[in-house]
């Protein structure tokens, strides 16, 4: 089979009953929102939409203006075709090229309904997805290590909490940003020790556990916020950390429009890139690697030539804490600059959903909460053109986009094949 045989084969001849019925499934809900973007077309206000290029505080390019109504019919017509051809035989080899083209069409065209006539700030869009991807992807990050052994980790919400709250108290008392870093790591390889230890010692249900852990995560990080705050003086003491300066990466940061988008970062979004690349190549490179996706795919048949089931999945876990635990000090010490209780705020949950509509891999799972970072930011650039939208709609639109997202991917992906199951040794 080709590689768009997971998008729906590249023949109908050659389709097998199951992989027909997935096709028509994402081609149905393709159309549904290629509809979405005719009707949207078809409302589009006269005027220009302006792509503002330019930094907040810096006088940059001049902005891209296309005309709204146009721009948006032949986009639409665009997503409409590639809907009809989906349905009609699916996109072979071609498919991954035509879903980001799919994707960005509809986008463009929602885009150019909502800012007829105004500027849509397509820099603070770029920066403001970076910005809510980054605990997004480390969250992932951590759910892929975790699954990848065979380990549900639904406790990442609780990781980047405890994470958050360790990185701004420690930040504060010690002065010293790395140091903050190291107590976020630590929190959250402590949430994860949890886990792993009722999970793989006591066999206690994951996914019970899992949902356990984040209540006692919210709950003890609310409670010492509180106590410490209570004290004299408490929040300038133990909660105002200040946030990481970026640090702009030479050469590249010159670069017109992206370079101070992309290229001037703080130390945690390096960090999260430079995350991405080790994992992928630690699980998919290496021995280590291998034995872990061996104990997620077949424990029993791994234990039989000589690895050693349980310390590898206590070593994934834990190395997931570390890293969702980073992921909860961009929270404090890399965006807000102090912790407030519930600051996650459901962050841990779309993350597994990443890792679901990621398949499991480190580079599918970063692709995937990107794009839900990306939502998240679009919520917010709507708010400030004023668009028709009510505002309680513009909030839940990330959380809807994330199961639509998620159940077109659901049907296409197999899980490690012990993920979630217990191992007990002979």
């Amino acid at each position: 089979m080709g590689p768009g045989g997971g998008a729906g084969g590249t023949a109908r001849g050659l389709e097998s009953p199951e992989l027909r019925r997935r096709r028509i499934r994402l081609g149905v809900l393709l159309a549904v929102l290629a509809v979405i973007a005719v009707v949207l077309a078809a409302i589009t206000g006269s005027g220009d939409v302006a792509f503002g290029l330019a930094t907040p505080g810096s006088s940059g390019p001049s902005p891209i203006r296309l005309p709204a109504a146009p721009t948006a019919w032949v986009l639409a017509v665009v997503a409409l075709f590639i809907a009809a051809v989906h349905l009609w035989r699916g996109l072979g080899r071609w498919a991954g090229a035509l879903f980001a083209v799919f994707g960005i069409a509809f986008v463009v065209t929602f885009i150019c309904w909502a800012a007829a006539g105004k500027t849509f700030p397509l820099t603070n869009q770029i920066q403001g997805t970076l910005a809510l991807s980054t605990p997004l992807i480390l969250g992932a990050l951590a759910g892929v290590l975790c699954e990848r052994a065979g380990v549900i980790n639904i406790a990442i919400e609780g990781q980047l909490l405890s994470g958050a709250l360790a990185a701004a108290v420690v930040a504060t008392v010690s002065g010293s940003f790395v140091v903050g870093a190291l107590a976020a790591i630590v929190a959250g390889v402590f949430i994860a020790w949890l886990l792993a230890v009722f999970s793989i010692r006591y066999l206690v249900n994951q996914i019970v556990l899992g949902v356990v852990l984040v209540v006692f995560a919210t709950g003890i990080t609310g409670y010492l916020f509180d106590q410490l705050t209570a004290l004299a003086n408490g929040s300038a003491r133990f909660n105002n950390p200040g946030t990481l300066q970026p640090i702009a990466v030479p050469v590249l940061s010159s670069i017109p429009v992206l370079g101070p988008t992309i290229f001037d970062q703080t130390a945690l979004v390096y960090a999260m890139v430079v995350l991405v690349a080790v994992i992928t190549v630690a699980l998919y490179r290496t021995r280590w690697g291998l034995r872990v996706r061996a104990v997620g795919e077949h424990p029993r048949a791994a234990a039989t030539v000589g690895i050693g089931v349980v310390r590898i999945r206590y070593q994934a876990v834990l190395l997931g804490g570390a890293v969702a635990g980073l992921g909860g000090a961009y929270f404090t010490i890399g965006s807000t600059g102090g912790f407030t209780k519930e600051m996650a705020a459901g962050n841990g949950f779309i993350a597994l959903a990443a890792v679901i509509m990621g398949r499991w891999h480190p580079i599918g799972s970063t692709c995937a909460a990107l794009f839900f970072g990306f939502t998240k930011a679009l919520q917010g650039q709507l708010q400030v053109l004023a668009t028709p939208i009510p505002t309680e709609v513009l909030q839940m639109t990330p959380y809807l986009l994330t199961v639509i997202a998620v159940a077109g991917a659901v049907g296409q992906v197999r899980p490690p094949r012990a993920d979630g199951e217990p191992y007990v040794p002979e």
